[in-house]
């Protein structure tokens, strides 16, 4: 039996309080593939009082026994792998390697940083005469999206869990199904009874609900802007906090010395991976002027070269968007790109050769993009690259810098130094330096509309703690 129109409430699996069923379609058929239920405000009462009566118990126990329960949900994690990975597939599309290599992959790396950052993180410190305490928060309230679900969920459940928070969790109820599996997980790691709640349901039903709820001490949101403002109101009446990780136009600085076969084709793989459907994808490439139409061919030579079609094929690297929705406003930026006078050098509107059903877009790239077109300014969140020539070096900063985001960017160069220098003058959370390797340890999250609070192992912590301080407590 499956558990795909259930809830996990404190510790078991449990009907909604009123029916409403919700297909979920998997988007590389436009079918649907299961079947969901939608929760109420019912439902979240019954979660959050859960939580709320697990709390202090869970709160008093020790960092080794939080350190065993989050072994144990590792070790669980990694022998459903393959469960996971298919889930990932079938609900969001992604070719099953992906979903597999990269999207469970991701689960399991950042469980492992807050392990690691756990057992070695002091939660009491002596300063003077007094005696600086951090506890859990309390009750947190987490909102997932459907871009990375195992990413998104393991980077809040897994330091909220080991800061000693209890937890509900509402995950995007378009990429529901592996949420449904990690919960079977932590159901048989044996996590105590109301420490870990999860329930389905949309934006306006749930979340919203969920952010307002007067039991919630914390909200911890992934999404867009637009939605993340709405999050926020509805929790600043009960002035509980709220970390965000929000939308972002990352802009990639080509400087005049990187290797421009690496340096583009890399930076065109990174837009698109994923379908080009991650908040921190390098989607604005900044050119030198005079490197310009050399650019513009390696990067449609690299778009061209993305294999797009059925995720169960090992020779697909792309597969669809997760909509229709999603699906037609790629379509509308693309159109618009193209409307405004930018040069469309790969992809372009409608669906790749041959494939009929499904929410393919295609590798598109366009070139001589300026900073006030529309897909210069807009997240597009497709497989859609705007290319931008500068002409000096001081201008590639103030166009990456004047974006209303600051979630991530990327800087290029052979000269270390120089790529350095640049990185210090950018506005972003993140600064990629010659497309490291993904670090687990790096603080996640952004300046400005893109978010606040941080995320990744230690830093993850951060946001779920509160500090007390006790005054006359003696060195």
């Amino acid at each position: 039996m499956d558990h795909h129109q259930l809830f996990y409430i404190n510790g078991a699996w449990v009907n909604p309080s009123v029916q409403k069923s919700f297909d979920v379609i998997n988007p590389a058929t436009e079918e649907p593939y299961t079947r969901i239920s939608l929760g109420s405000s019912a439902d979240v009462d019954k979660a959050v009082l859960a939580a709320r009566a697990a709390f202090p118990d869970f709160a008093k126990t020790n960092k080794a026994t939080r350190l065993a329960l989050l072994k144990r949900i590792l070790a669980i994690y990694n022998d459903r792998a393959d469960e996971i990975a298919q889930a990932l597939s079938d609900e969001m599309g992604a070719p099953l390697a992906w979903a597999r290599d990269a999207q469970t992959w991701a689960g399991q790396v950042h469980l492992e940083a807050t392990i690691a950052s756990l057992e070695g993180y002091e939660f009491e410190i002596q300063r003077g005469n007094t005696r600086v305490i951090k506890e859990g928060i309390g009750v947190v309230a987490l909102i997932t999206p459907w871009n990375w679900p195992m990413n998104q969920i393991m980077c809040k459940v897994a330091p909220a869990l080991a800061c000693g928070c209890t937890v509900v969790l509402k995950p995007s109820e378009l990429a529901p199904i592996s949420a449904i599996v990690f919960s079977e997980i932590l159901h048989d790691a044996g996590v105590p009874p109301g420490v870990y709640n999860m329930i389905n349901g949309d934006g306006p039903s749930v979340g919203q609900f969920m952010s307002a709820h007067k039991g919630v001490d914390m909200v911890s949101f992934t999404g867009s802007t637009h939605a993340g403002v709405m999050v926020a109101k509805a929790a600043a009446d009960t002035v509980k906090r709220v970390a965000q990780e929000l939308g972002g136009k990352s802009p990639n600085i080509i400087l005049e010395d990187a290797d421009l076969e690496i340096a583009v084709r890399k930076g065109v793989e990174s837009c698109m991976s994923n379908t080009g459907q991650s908040c921190d994808a390098p989607t604005r490439m900044l050119v030198p002027r005079a490197l310009h139409g050399r650019i513009l061919e390696i990067a449609a030579e690299a778009a061209e070269e993305q294999v797009v079609g059925d995720p169960r094929d090992e020779r697909t690297t792309m597969g669809p968007l997760i909509s229709e929705r999603q699906y037609s406003k790629v379509q509308r930026l693309i159109e618009t790109g193209i409307a405004e006078g930018a040069m469309l050098v790969a992809g372009g509107v409608g669906k790749p050769k041959g494939l009929q059903r499904g929410y393919f877009a295609r590798p598109t790239v366009f070139g001589n993009v300026t900073r006030n077109m529309t897909i210069a300014r807009e997240e597009i969140f497709g497989p859609v690259l705007a290319i931008m020539p500068y002409d000096t070096e001081a201008e590639a900063i103030e166009i990456a810098n004047e974006s209303e985001f600051g979630l991530a960017a990327y800087v290029q160069s052979a000269n270390l130094p120089h790529a350095r220098a640049v990185a210090r003058q950018l506005r972003a959370g993140q600064v990629h330096i010659n497309y490291p390797d993904w670090d687990v340890y790096a603080p996640f999250g952004g300046y400005k509309q893109s978010g606040n609070g941080r995320e990744y192992a230690d830093w993850g912590m951060h946001d779920f703690l509160e500090i007390k301080g006790l005054l006359g407590y003696g060195a």
